[in-house]
């Protein structure tokens, strides 16, 4: 198991932002208000992976909690290194 990161949720949250309004500025997918937080979880992690921006994980890694630390652990490669959630 990956030790959880500081600011994990709000880095999560960040994540999701940055690739919900890309996928959606692209034309790929459209959310509905039924979506689970779960599934915009999956989805975003699955659409990294098909644009090779993260590596898949192992099969038998492949669980909610570990999608969610990816992607936390993707948006700190993105936002500007003196942003509140990276301190």
């Amino acid at each position: 198991m990956t030790k959880k990161m500081k600011n994990e949720s709000g880095l999560l949250k960040a994540a999701l932002q940055i690739i919900m309004d890309d996928a959606v500025k692209r034309g790929i997918v459209e959310f509905e208000a039924t979506d689970t937080h779960n599934d915009k979880i999956e989805y975003a992690y699955r659409l990294l992976v098909h644009d090779k921006a993260i590596t898949p994980l192992p099969a038998n890694q492949l669980s909610m909690p570990a999608m969610r630390h990816r992607l936390a652990k993707w948006v700190t490669h993105k936002l500007p290194s003196d942003h509140k959630l990276l301190n």
